[in-house]
């Protein structure tokens, strides 16, 4: 309450970039200060009785993770934890440092508890999240995981290359990778989710990972929007690959029942949407792909959650892990305490 009512109408104030990095700033000050930091690390802890989760044979302090995007270059790991997640994904990373697309490029749309971004993968490079990783002193059973993406001006046809690199280079530092070919806001990205381009990044990348001594998870991120048959193809190639699992979903394109105004929308131009709005189509994705793979197929659930019902209703749907972005933007840095509380089992 104290969030909602005094904390974020300051922060609503500045431009979203600006507060989200305004807050980050803040939270590491306040952190630092012994007895504010104290009483925020203990209070935000996992209790005693929750209970451990295996997923793709890793095993989870708690259900609840950070999304890739909050925390792209890792330079927040040493603050993020004392929220209570149970793993953080770093990323989306690229070999090379990049500024992503023009500012203004992320926007509020508060009547549908949702943000509008087209970030544009901005980014310091892979070389800088490692040089951030060595020197994180990593909490007990604290889950890291890289998300890995290619840079603006690769081609296509040479995209490969840059998922191995940030594959390479991060390997050492990270427990699991997340594939992403899904964001809306890379130019021709989203091509790369079609089957044969699919089949050669996830073959490589497993190839890659089979020679190292202990193999580690690979995952791939999917959009919202796909058609079923899109989907029915991605299921094949993760199989076929033996890629680990999917996280469901990334932002949508679709612009449809939204409250705001659609000339607000207009203004804001191009980019994909977080929050409320991909709820639904996050939890259909999710129970689709469950019942076509019989539960066999692992899924991290992410997309609106806001509350406890929405992180069990993804639960419910087939994910085995919740991650989170928008809702601590809406809901404040307490909501993962209370997912955390609230889906444990």
């Amino acid at each position: 309450m104290v969030y909602k009512l005094f904390i974020k109408p300051v922060l609503f104030l500045f431009p979203p970039e600006t507060a989200h990095g305004l807050t980050l700033f803040l939270f590491k000050v306040l952190l630092k200060i012994p007895v504010i930091g104290g009483l925020f690390k203990g209070y935000c802890s996992s209790e005693s009785n929750v209970s451990a989760v295996s997923f793709c044979n890793l095993s989870f302090q708690n259900r609840i993770g950070l999304a890739a995007g909050f925390d792209k270059n890792g330079e927040y790991l040493n603050e993020m934890p004392a929220l209570g997640f149970g793993f953080i994904e770093l990323g989306t990373v690229t070999p090379k440092p990049q500024n992503g697309n023009p500012q203004p490029r992320l926007f509020r749309l508060p009547e549908d508890d949702a943000l509008l971004n087209r970030m544009g993968f901005n980014n310091r490079g892979v070389d800088f999240l490692v040089e951030q990783l060595i020197a994180f002193t990593r909490p007990k059973g604290l889950i890291i995981g890289g998300n890995i993406g290619k840079n603006k001006d690769t081609p296509n046809e040479n995209a490969l290359d840059d998922y191995l690199i940030c594959f390479e280079k991060l390997f050492p530092y990270v427990d699991y990778f997340v594939v992403n070919v899904s964001s809306p806001n890379t130019p021709g990205l989203r091509a790369l989710q079609e089957k044969e381009p699919l089949t050669l990044i996830l073959t490589a990348l497993q190839q890659a990972n089979n020679r190292m001594i202990n193999s580690k998870p690979i995952l791939l991120k999917i959009a919202p929007d796909l058609e079923l048959s899109q989907v029915d193809d991605i299921i094949e190639v993760v199989q076929s690959t033996k890629c680990h699992g999917l996280v469901v979903s990334n932002t949508t394109s679709d612009r449809t029942n939204l409250f705001t105004e659609q000339s607000l929308l207009e203004s804001f131009g191009s980019g994909g949407i977080s929050g409320k709005p991909v709820r639904e189509k996050s939890n259909q994705l999710i129970a689709y792909i469950f019942e076509k793979t019989n539960g066999m197929l692992p899924i991290i659930g992410v997309g609106g959650v806001t509350s406890v019902e929405d992180a069990k209703n993804k639960l419910n749907a087939g994910a085995t892990l919740i991650q989170i972005y928008t809702g601590l933007v809406y809901e404040g840095p307490f909501l993962v305490k209370n997912l955390v509380s609230g889906t444990n089992k």
